[in-house]
């Protein structure tokens, strides 16, 4: 099992605090896993094993659980509740007194919420939950948790994670040859934990795909036309990273006889995106400094997934550099727009934290007007903020301040 120390990393000052720690991501991209890593980290504590109650309610054992008050009053017997004499103060809890509940997939308790804001004031109690749905702390309920709860979104493994488990096997495979293989499988972490073989890696993606379209997706929304939300998903999953709008999938679909409203596909795209299958970005004007509502971005969860589709990852090299490149950006914890500067594209606005960063995304830079059109882009960009131009490019075309650099060397860089 990776030790995956950037969520570790970002998880450890919260161990042990009132705060219900939320974990949230794409089916199947190591939540499950995560919680296991943060029991291994609070037995390594002194935590006993007996104080830990972990319940996953996708799972036979877990569904028996789905009656809150019942759940509740349960977990109330387990932990007990520590005699400090001190009515509603907030005082250490030594590691043995202390009680860890896991609750896996938390959405499908009914009124998760109102439990878990109740168990979250007994002072002995440390509360992780997962969740595959982004709307998991939105909404009137959810209301109840504002200020008492810190969430991080788990991915598909990096590059890097790839790279380190191949290695922890003793591959011996060069740098070229691994992207290749993850720019293919993508970093669902059951895909390389196991060194699935193509084909089995592919039924595996397929399945995962297959789940999410209708269980995430069109079960929770009550999508009945499921052939035309499955047209809706795999038209964007062949235009990952190209601008286009509800209006004109609308007009395609209807190009090949299917009359669907621009605003079905809207609600279709918003669940795909509750469901974490794709995320949206947004363009922003840099001249103007405001953002366009018209013609976003779509990226994937993970390449592997449009793999098990289409089957042609190598031959669209450069919607899945994009594509990886957006997910790096939003794994390391960067805000992302594309950005708009006259008649031009910046591929990806990044901030975080007051920083700034622009990134175009080639795919092989050889001919002279390749290199302006990717290098001018960011030299009319009017402020001082690091510049990129990444590629799958070996030589290294630098110039006026805008640094270039491989794809591998930018997803192993340690930081921007």
């Amino acid at each position: 099992m990776l030790k995956r120390e950037t969520y570790l990393s970002q998880i450890r000052p919260f161990m042990g605090t009132d705060l219900i720690k939320v974990l949230t991501g794409i089916r199947r991209s190591g939540k499950s896993v995560m919680l296991e890593l943060i029991c291994e980290e609070l037995r390594a504590a002194g935590i006993r094993p007996e104080r830990f109650l972990y319940l996953n309610f996708e799972e036979v054992s877990g569904q028996r659980w789905l009656d809150g008050e019942a759940l509740h009053a349960h977990v109330l017997e387990l932990a007990g509740e520590p005699q400090d004499g001190v009515s509603g103060t907030k005082q250490e809890i030594s590691p043995e007194k202390r009680f860890v509940l896991l609750l896996d997939e938390v959405q499908h308790l009914p009124r998760w919420e109102y439990y878990l804001n109740s168990l979250r004031v007994h002072k002995n109690l440390d509360i992780y939950v997962t969740g595959s749905n982004s709307k998991l702390l939105s909404g009137e309920l959810a209301t109840l948790l504002t200020g008492r709860f810190v969430s991080f979104e788990i991915h598909p493994f990096s590059f890097r994670e790839f790279c380190e488990l191949e290695r922890s096997r003793g591959e011996t495979k060069p740098l070229p040859e691994l992207f290749n293989d993850y720019a293919r499988l993508g970093g669902m972490p059951f895909v390389s934990q196991l060194k699935l073989a193509y084909p089995d890696a592919m039924k595996y993606l397929a399945d995962i795909y297959s789940t999410i379209l209708f269980k995430d997706i069109a079960q929770r929304h009550n999508i009945r036309d499921l052939v035309l939300l499955e047209r809706v998903v795999k038209y964007t999953l062949a235009n990952i990273g190209k601008t286009f709008s509800s209006l004109s999938i609308s007009k395609y679909l209807k190009s090949e006889k299917i009359n669907v409203s621009p605003e079905t596909i809207l609600n279709y795209l918003r669940a795909c995106e509750e469901a974490f299958l794709f995320h949206k970005v947004r363009r922003n004007d840099l001249l103007g400094k405001r953002l366009l509502t018209t013609n976003e971005k779509y990226y994937v969860s993970d390449h592997g997934l449009r793999e098990a589709v289409f089957f042609d990852n190598a031959n669209n090299m450069e919607i899945v550099l994009e594509n990886i490149i957006y997910t790096e950006l939003r794994r390391r914890g960067y805000e992302i727009t594309v950005g708009k500067i006259g008649e031009r594209e910046i591929d990806f606005v990044a901030q975080k934290s007051g920083a700034k960063i622009y990134i175009q995304a080639a795919f092989y830079i050889i001919e002279e007007n390749t290199k302006q059109r990717e290098f001018g882009a960011l030299e009319n960009i009017p402020d001082n903020y690091p510049k990129y131009v990444v590629s799958l490019n070996d030589f290294n075309y630098q110039s006026n301040g805008i640094k270039h650099l491989n794809i591998r060397d930018f997803l192993l860089t340690e930081d921007f």
